[in-house]
C-alpha cells in the first residue's frame, strides 16, 4: 500500500499545484516514506520549495519525553529553513508562522485516540490557514487502531488541548478524514485536499488499521508499538491518576495500572467479577515493574499488562476504554479511599482534574467514585454517544 506522502512523492501530476508555491511541513519521527526518508528530506529531494517546517508535541525530532516539555524554534542545520513549535510559547500557529508558506502539508502519524494532541494540532492549523488564506493538505497515514469507536463524546464547554471538539475517545478516522469533520464542524473555508492513501483496508488482519508491509515508528516517545496504539485509548487515562502507566518502562501505556500498594492480583480478580465482558479481545498478564523515573519512580510496582496483539487479539471484541474504567472501578471497589485521582496542571488546564479532562467531562470519575454504579450504567451512557458518531462521520469516511 501507499501512505499519502508516497503517492505525493510517486505521482508528478499531484505535486504540480505546488509548483510555484511556498510550502510547509508538519511533521515528526514517524513521518517517513516507505524507504524510511524523512518525509521533509524526500519532499526537497522531490524539488519541493519547502520554506519552513512545523513539529508538534514532542518536537519534530519526538525528543522531548513527557507532557509540558515544551520544544524551541530553531532553524534546521542542513536546509537553512526555521522549524517552528508548535509545543513550546504557541500552540496555535502565529501569523508569523503562517506567513511562512502558501500550502501546509499536515503528514502526522496519529493514533486513533482524541486525546492524542495531533487531532488538535490539525484543528489549529485548519483555523489559522482558514484565517489567513492559506492551503492545507493533509497527507494521510493509517489509523493503526482501525475504524472502531468507544467511549463518550466530550462534552461543549470541555474542550482543551487533548479535546478539540465534541468526539470520543477512540474515533476511528484518518487525520485526512478529521479534517474534513473539523471543516464541516466549526464552519471553516479553506482550500483543503487529502492525498488519500492506496490500498489501506481496516477492516482486514492481522493489522485492522496497520498494515502489516510497513514497520512501526514511534509518532511520540512512549507510542513503542502497535499493542500500545491500540491500548492507548484506554490506558492514556492513567495520566490522570495517581498510579503508574509504565513510564519509566520499556512498554509504557501498555498496562492496565502499575502501584506498589495495590494488589494486582485481586483487582484482576474483582474486574472478572463485575463485568467479565469488558475482558474481552485480549489478554491481560500480572507484572512486577520499577519505573526509572515518574510515578514510583525507584519503587517496585504490582501492576496489569495488556496484550492486544498475536493470537490474543480480536478486533471487534477489544474495548480498551472499558477495560480501563473497569480497572479504575476495581480498584476504586476493593480501595475505597485509595488517591486515585491525580490533581495537577494537564496539557495547559489547572482548574480541572485531569481525570476529566482526559474523558472531556465528569462521567467517568463520576461512575468509578459511585458506590452504586454499574457496568451497565456506563454502557448505556458510551453505546448511545459511539452510535450517533458512527452516524455523524459515515459520509466522510475516504476508505
Amino acid at each position: 500500500m501507499k501512505f499519502g506522502i508516497d503517492r505525493l512523492l510517486a505521482d508528478p501530476a499531484l505535486r504540480r499545484p505546488l509548483e510555484g508555491k511556498r510550502v510547509s511541513l508538519v511533521a515528526h519521527p514517524a513521518s517517513v516514506t516507505q524507504h524510511l526518508a524523512h518525509s521533509l528530506d524526500a519532499l526537497i529531494a522531490a524539488g519541493v520549495n519547502v520554506t519552513s517546517a512545523f513539529g508538534p508535541q514532542h518536537g519534530l525530532k519526538g525528543d522531548k519525553q513527557d507532557n509540558m516539555v515544551e520544544s524551541l524554534d530553531e532553524v534546521d542545520p542542513a536546509y537553512g529553513i526555521p522549524i517552528f513549535s508548535l509545543y513550546g510559547e504557541v500552540r496555535r500557529p502565529t501569523a508569523a508562522m503562517m506567513e511562512s508558506a502558501d500550502v501546509f502539508l499536515f503528514d502526522l502519524q496519529d493514533l486513533g485516540c482524541r486525546i492524542y494532541t495531533f487531532v488538535t494540532t490539525l484543528l489549529y492549523l485548519l483555523e489559522e490557514a482558514a484565517a489567513h488564506g492559506k492551503s492545507v493538505w493533509v497527507l494521510d497515514r493509517p489509523n493503526p487502531a482501525g475504524r472502531p469507536v468507544e467511549g463518550t463524546v466530550l462534552i461543549p464547554g470541555q474542550e482543551s488541548f487533548v479535546g478539540a471538539g465534541p468526539m470520543p475517545m477512540r474515533h476511528g478516522l484518518t487525520m485526512g478524514e478529521m479534517g474534513r469533520w473539523f471543516i464541516r464542524r466549526f464552519g471553516l473555508e479553506l482550500d483543503y485536499q487529502v492525498v488519500t492513501m492506496e490500498g489501506w483496508r481496516p477492516g482486514e488482519g492481522p493489522g485492522y488499521g496497520w498494515p502489516a508491509d510497513r514497520i512501526w515508528i514511534n509518532p511520540s516517545p512512549n507510542a513503542a508499538n502497535l499493542n500500545m496504539a491500540r491500548a492507548y485509548a484506554g490506558t492514556v487515562m492513567i495520566e490522570g491518576t495517581t498510579l503508574s502507566e509504565g513510564r519509566g518502562t520499556t512498554r509504557p501505556l501498555e498496562v492496565l495500572f502499575g502501584a506498589p500498594d495495590i494488589d494486582a492480583k485481586a483487582v484482576l480478580e474483582e474486574m472478572r467479577a463485575f463485568a467479565p465482558q469488558w475482558l474481552d479481545g485480549c489478554a491481560l498478564r500480572e507484572c512486577w515493574f520499577e519505573p526509572t523515573f515518574h510515578k514510583h519512580a525507584g519503587a517496585l510496582c504490582h501492576g496489569v499488562m495488556i496484550h492486544a496483539e498475536a493470537g490474543f487479539y480480536d478486533h471487534e471484541r477489544f474495548n480498551p476504554w472499558r477495560l480501563q474504567a473497569l480497572a479504575l472501578k476495581a480498584i476504586r471497589r476493593l480501595y475505597p479511599h485509595y488517591p486515585l485521582w491525580r490533581d495537577f496542571p494537564y496539557e495547559y488546564e489547572f482548574d480541572r482534574l485531569a481525570i476529566d479532562v482526559i474523558n472531556g467531562s465528569t462521567t467517568l470519575r463520576d461512575w468509578v467514585d459511585a458506590p452504586a454504579s454499574k457496568p451497565h450504567d456506563l454502557e448505556e451512557l458510551a453505546a448511545a454517544d459511539e452510535a450517533e458518531w458512527r452516524r455523524e462521520v459515515a459520509d466522510l469516511l475516504l476508505y
